[in-house]
């Protein structure tokens, strides 16, 4: 397929600027619940400083960028559009970000349901040109770059839990993602190799690193499925209301689950309540034992699976026409 190419000028918006909290005198900064992505497919949580949204006044020019359909030919209004942007590439790395995009992409596309519905996906790649190769505080704390989306590992954070968390301005971010015809999801592209990523608006992964693209299927997951998580740290005992995330109960006998109980489930087992769920230990159940929402390299059980596929077809209208069925991707 011939890669269609936009050459976008200079826009100029109105900027939503993300400030990082900084403690007045000994006072601590707000605290936030971070997912952590662990290189053995755990998923945790940690806390880190929240940083805090400040609006400014005034505008802020983005630099021109140019977006490239990597895949897809859909009309926006018809198809899910998924965008990339990259930080820490300089003019110079746009070879190894478009490989980067194109290995992320070719992981997503076979991990069903997005294998059965890739046809109805664009794709779109927007070259955020950095001054400076690479991320902040990689290899190591402490090193600094001037990149176009200030991404970094560590997260602000203070212990080692969250060396692994590569944060990214989400503003900046969206802002560029934007340049693009449409953005239903977008996803940033570190220029590292080293393990780690993000969830959030805007989901992130190392772009070099093999393992990483497994964090942005997970976000997916939450962004378009609306899935809760399915592990169960730091908390100990749940006493709420019922969770509305399809894919979690606090019900023991699993009847929110009716017509899917003891069905085969693509991620192993059958689906019936496994007590463990969304930070919980005790008093909330998942469908199954390990799906990808519990932990990376797994499959999306067949809830969370069947989740997805309504997602889509809530944003795809040709998706309602029985003329027009899902097929396997070749």
């Amino acid at each position: 397929m011939q890669r269609a190419r936009l050459i976008l000028p200079a826009l100029t918006v109105t900027a939503l600027a993300l400030f990082a909290q900084v403690p007045a005198g000994d006072a601590a900064p707000a605290m936030e619940w971070r997912e952590v992505f662990n290189e053995d497919g755990t998923i945790t949580q940690t806390l880190t400083p929240k940083p805090a949204t400040k609006t400014t006044t005034g505008f802020r020019t983005l630099a021109a960028a140019e977006v490239t359909r990597i895949y897809g030919d859909r009309d926006p209004s018809d198809a899910f559009d998924l965008v990339f942007v990259g930080d820490g590439y300089t003019s110079d790395d746009m070879a190894t970000y478009t490989a980067n995009v194109k290995s992320k992409w070719d992981e997503l596309s076979a991990v069903e349901p997005f294998a059965s519905y890739k046809k109805y996906f664009n794709v779109w790649q927007v070259d955020v040109i950095s001054p400076e190769s690479g991320v902040d505080h990689d290899p190591t704390k402490g090193i600094l770059k001037d990149t176009a989306l200030d991404m970094g590992f560590w997260c602000q954070g203070r212990d080692a839990n969250t060396e692994r968390l590569l944060c990214v301005d989400e503003t900046k971010a969206k802002e560029y993602a934007a340049l693009a015809p449409q953005a239903d999801q977008v996803i940033a592209l570190g220029n590292t190799t080293k393990y780690g990523g993000a969830g959030g608006s805007v989901a992130t992964a190392a772009g070099s690193n093999a393992q990483a693209g497994q964090i942005a299927i997970h976000e997916l997951g939450h962004s378009i499925g609306d899935l809760a998580d399915e592990y169960d740290y730091p908390y100990l005992t749940y006493t709420g209301s019922e969770p509305r995330e399809v894919n979690v109960t606090k019900d023991p006998t699993g009847a929110k689950w009716g017509e899917y109980l003891n069905q085969p489930s693509p991620d192993g087992g059958v689906i019936a309540p496994i007590e463990g769920a969304r930070y919980y230990k005790n008093g909330l159940y998942r469908p199954t034992a390990n799906s990808i929402m519990r932990t990376l390299g797994k499959e999306f059980n067949l809830i969370g699976r069947d989740a997805m596929i309504k997602a889509f077809k809530a944003k795809i209208p040709s998706l309602t026409d029985p003329a027009s069925p899902p097929t396997p991707a070749n």
